[in-house]
């Protein structure tokens, strides 16, 4: 919501704007066509003035971006692609023609400080999901966090979580902003449970990898380096027979919200604790449909487990968990009295 309007992304991508007290369509806007494999499953973002909107379709080959919209008439602002074109920075991490198949959906609403002006969005997979000969490289700004300025929709900067992701891990979380003080000195930090089993806190105004660690089992990934880039084990990457792998596609957690409470410095987060064997195979690209280059095979539902984990919000580090008979499957919440409650 904003002033008088209310604000809807819908399956066909259109952002309509509602009056707040007769529901009547001030105006709609046509984001994209869906046909192209395209669709919108994430509320909007109101911020001063502008609308902001992403996009899912990570598995049909889309070229994902953020726009925003003027509040008032729905004209279009700016637009912020994810997948670099020529004579854009990052171009050079995509190998050949991939990047205009690239993926990189926005499909979980991000969030925005007024204090600097920046919006923060997390960036989907890349595309194919799990065959990653067809697109060497990097592959930016996929399974990164992106900060554009509020009035232009330009990059700030950016930090990428899963350089190359063949797991389809995305990074598309809800981004918790706060203050504290690391290493002797207070921050500005937004921090990020990952899909792909480590939680990591930034510096929110520069990018700046501050603190990393797993809180949930992996095996892909020896560690993160001092700027926080995973330092790849063997043997993780899918195969035509299948690589054992954790965590699954869903993630050690996926997109519910965490939940940062000030008062305890401690971030709490769901958590699912699944491996899968990841496979590989052929993609061919044909508009508007699946364009995934191979998939998994999940564990037994005995080999699966969740819990709900509080982490020191400035290291990572587990403070305790309780542990739920199934992989987590809601988001948190934390509460000036003390309680977390969860599903």
């Amino acid at each position: 919501m904003l002033d008088d309007k209310l604000f809807v992304a819908t399956l066909d991508c259109y952002l309509v704007a509602l009056d707040l007290k007769s529901g009547i369509e001030r105006w709609a806007t046509k984001v994209v066509d869906y046909k192209s494999g395209y669709s919108m499953t994430m509320a909007p973002l109101a911020i001063a003035g502008k609308v902001v909107v992403g996009v899912s379709g990570g598995e049909t080959g889309i070229r994902g971006f953020v726009g925003a919209y003027e509040a008032k008439t729905g004209k279009q602002a700016w637009r912020f692609w994810t997948i670099p074109g020529p004579d854009e920075s990052g171009h050079e991490t995509w190998s050949g023609e991939s990047w205009k198949t690239g993926g990189g959906a926005t499909w979980v609403t991000g969030t925005y400080d007024p204090e600097s002006k920046l919006i923060y969005w997390g960036v989907g997979n890349p595309g194919p999901d799990y065959n990653g000969d067809v697109r060497r490289g990097d592959n930016l700004y996929t399974c990164s966090l992106v900060a554009l300025d509020e009035d232009t929709g330009r990059l700030r900067w950016y930090f990428q979580f899963t350089p190359h992701d063949t797991h389809d891990w995305d990074a598309t979380h809800v981004p918790v902003l706060f203050d504290g003080e690391i290493g002797g000195r207070q921050r500005k930090l937004v921090a990020i449970a990952n899909r792909n089993a480590f939680y990591y806190v930034l510096d929110r105004l520069t990018g700046e990898f501050l603190a990393g660690r797993a809180y949930g089992k992996q095996t892909w990934a020896r560690g993160l380096d001092a700027k926080g880039r995973p330092i790849l084990a063997p043997d993780s990457e899918p195969t035509e027979k299948g690589a054992l792998v954790w965590p699954n596609l869903n993630g050690t957690t996926i997109w519910f919200s965490p939940s940062y409470n000030p008062q305890t410095d401690l971030l709490y987060v769901a958590v699912r604790e699944v491996g899968a064997v990841y496979f590989k195979q052929d993609a061919e690209y044909k508009e508007g449909t699946f364009y995934a280059g191979g998939g998994e095979n999940e564990l037994p539902a005995d080999d699966a487990s969740g819990a709900i984990r509080a982490l020191n919000a400035r290291t990572g580090e587990m403070r305790w968990e309780f542990k739920l008979h199934s992989p987590a499957g809601a988001s948190v919440l934390s509460t000036g009295g003390g309680l977390v409650f969860s599903d």
